[in-house]
């Protein structure tokens, strides 16, 4: 087969794992940014990067994790660029709306609200567990951290979201802390901070007691 075939059988291997991982990508990357079109954006900017070196990109041994990796690392560098904007919102002078995503009931947009009062680590931590659904192991390498790093700011974030998900619920008009909203947003959070998710067992006591010093 000559060159031309090789690339273009390469860039129908790019466009398949961007068809197969897409939606997932972009689910992770909503977490993490709290912006469905900057998800989007993100994510297609990987998948035009592997597509500028397809034949590269097919000796990658995962190509999920590649894309993740390299979507995660433009958010990290667009967070950097947007730090003034980001600054006037916390102060107030700015309110960024969230998008209207299909699929995502008023509760699920709470709990990207929430994600985004964590701190970044601590946020993609949260998401690639159990947004992108990565093992522990998993999220050290995709991070560079320690296990015992991811174990605490998973342990850290789940209780902050927890709290900050019951302050929302209290906080909706015509709708106590006992009524039918909070245990809508518990459910919400439930799913999202893993309370009951199998194999998290290894992240009880030693996990919390780590976090006052890991981050």
């Amino acid at each position: 087969m000559g060159t031309s075939g090789e690339e273009r059988e390469a860039q129908e291997a790019v466009r398949a794992a961007y068809s197969a991982h897409y939606r997932r990508l972009v689910a992770a990357l909503y977490g993490l940014t709290g912006d469905y079109s900057d998800a989007q954006d993100l994510v297609q900017e990987a998948y035009a990067r592997a597509l500028a070196r397809p034949r590269q990109f097919l000796d990658v041994a995962d190509p999920e994790a590649w894309l993740r990796t390299v979507a995660i690392n433009l958010a990290r560098t667009r967070f950097r660029r947007r730090r003034l904007f980001d600054t006037l919102v916390r102060t107030g002078r700015v309110v960024r709306q969230p998008e209207s995503v299909p699929g995502l009931d008023p509760n699920r947009v709470a709990l990207v609200a929430a994600l985004q009062q964590l701190s970044r680590p601590t946020r993609e931590t949260i998401v690639l567990h159990h947004l992108a659904d990565l093992s522990v192991h998993e999220v050290a390498e995709t991070l560079g951290v320690p296990v015992g790093t991811v174990k605490a700011r998973l342990s850290r974030g789940r209780a902050m979201l927890a709290t900050l998900l019951d302050e929302h619920a209290e906080a909706r008009p015509g709708n106590p802390a006992s009524g039918p909203a909070s245990p809508g947003l518990r459910s919400v959070g439930s799913e999202a901070t893993g309370a009951t998710r199998e194999g998290d067992a290894s992240e009880g006591p030693e996990a919390r007691a780590s976090g006052a010093s890991a981050k």
